[in-house]
């Protein structure tokens, strides 16, 4: 081949090349034409109570659109969604690649819907969030952010299972860990903590010492089953003693797992102000050191 054609082909070759990659590199591009939406109220389950919130950022993508999943407080008993809708706006601002999903689950009451039907609720919600991935267009990057017993059905969720997918980070406010000690150890001797527990779970740990071994999130953490984790907890809590989130705290440590713990000397069950405002910097901080 004369040493002209040669240039050429090598000339033709780069440009064929070029394009290409050029093309792949244009079909990763997040699509900005998709606009931000909330969709309320829809439905995970059969029962009126198996409903979410859903809240898609604009410009979202499959491949970058990180999940949050907010769980409600209320000992299992009470509480609802809308009491994380005050919060939802702070967290879109300060977590723009995120997709919040705000659930509900079935409560307990008498002798309905005990444990784990709120554990079981939990896992449902993100297996109907996982298979729908492809129509919001979210990722497989998931958090998740209780308070209370919520926080209590994050962490066991995130360390329990590694299906419908394996959850990246964990953030609980004042959750319980272990169940046993929840209801053996009351915050100030106070029985009538221990019989609300007992009325939750369905039975008392003497009853069903089991039942309350699996469903304390600190019995599943293991180097292969945790994740990172932030908690936080004041120390004037009424119904949970920061101890619960110490332990954790600590056996993530011993196994090497990154995790950070936020104290609030004077706060109790839930605060607002300041400490509030510094809770969400630390929990926007640790989830963008932690979940890439």
């Amino acid at each position: 081949m004369p040493r002209i054609n040669m240039r050429l082909y090598k000339l033709l070759l780069a440009v064929v090349v070029i394009t290409i990659f050029s093309c792949k590199k244009n079909s990763d591009v997040v699509n900005t034409n998709i606009a931000a939406t909330v969709t309320l109220d829809v439905g995970y389950g059969a029962d009126p109570l198996q409903k979410m919130d859903i809240y898609l950022p604009a410009n979202r993508s499959t491949a970058t659109t990180k999940v949050l999943i907010m769980i409600h407080g209320g000992g299992w008993t009470g509480g609802d969604k809308t009491d994380f809708t005050p919060y939802v706006d702070t967290l879109k601002n300060r977590l723009a690649d995120y997709a919040v999903f705000n659930i509900n689950y079935r409560l307990s009451a008498g002798s309905v819907n005990n444990f784990p039907t709120q554990e079981n609720d939990v896992k449902a919600a993100l297996q109907f969030i996982y298979s729908n991935a492809a129509q919001y267009g979210i990722s497989g990057k998931y958090v998740l952010l209780g308070a209370s017993a919520g926080g209590h059905l994050a962490m066991l969720q995130a360390y329990k299972y590694i299906v419908p997918v394996k959850v990246k980070a964990v953030v609980s406010f004042f959750g319980p860990s272990n169940m046993n000690d929840l209801y053996n150890n009351p915050v100030g001797g106070n029985p009538l903590l221990s019989t609300l527990v007992a009325q939750a779970v369905g039975k008392t740990p003497a009853q069903d010492p089991l039942l309350y071994a699996n469903s304390s999130p600190i019995n599943f953490i293991t180097a292969s089953s945790a994740m990172p984790t932030i908690l936080l907890h004041g120390g004037a809590d009424p119904l949970v003693y920061a101890a619960q989130s110490t332990a954790v705290k600590n056996k993530l440590a011993t196994l090497g797992i990154a995790n950070q713990y936020v104290f609030y000397l004077a706060e109790g069950h839930g605060w607002v102000g300041a400490n509030l405002s510094d809770s969400f910097n630390k929990i926007e901080a640790f989830l963008k050191a932690n979940v890439n």
